[in-house]
């Protein structure tokens, strides 16, 4: 894995070992980040269930300027401020249970972006926990990595809509704004 453009382009990024993680493979990470960087400048940007931190540092090396990285995992939270300082790239990490954090943080942010485990519905969770915070910026942009056959049919009830979706092989960015 490592950084596609920005200022820490081309650099390697280590990924936590075993299967628990995913990270986003090359190929999709720059896909995904060709279609929001126009929102990038300048942004404040929150990655949730963070992983290794390569979409966070990718979003920082692209011009963001502030990152904050949250992931249950100590040793993905160690790996994440391991890659920070190798990229030269600052931002805030911390270790606990996303949904617990979330009270913990200062918003509002201009963009989030979330991979949480498929298939657990903790996407749901979170997305109903920024329905009722100050979270996201009203033009904010929600962005989920999900399974394919994830449901995200109850998003009008918490007042938010769907503006767009990438489907892969496997998985899915959905792309989310308060409606």
């Amino acid at each position: 894995m490592r950084v596609i453009a920005g200022s820490a382009k081309s650099l390697k990024l280590k990924t936590a070992p075993g299967l628990e993680t995913r990270p986003t493979q090359d190929r999709i990470k720059e896909t995904l980040f060709n279609m929001i960087s126009q929102f990038l400048i300048d942004a404040k940007f929150l990655d949730l269930f963070a992983g290794s931190g390569g979409i966070g540092i990718e979003a920082l090396s692209r011009g963001a300027r502030e990152a904050v990285f949250v992931d249950k995992n100590k040793v993905c939270t160690s790996i994440i401020k391991e890659n920070l300082e190798h990229t030269h790239l600052e931002g805030k990490v911390l270790t606990g249970n996303v949904l617990v954090e979330l009270s913990s943080l200062e918003g509002p942010f201009d963009i989030i972006f979330m991979d949480p485990p498929y298939n657990l519905e903790l996407e749901k969770q979170v997305l109903e926990y920024l329905a009722n915070s100050n979270l996201i910026n009203e033009e904010g942009l929600i962005i989920v990595e999900a399974d394919l056959h994830t449901d995200f049919s109850y998003l009008d009830q918490l007042s938010m809509r769907v503006i767009k979706e990438k489907r892969y092989k496997t998985n899915k960015h959905v792309f989310i704004e308060k409606a």
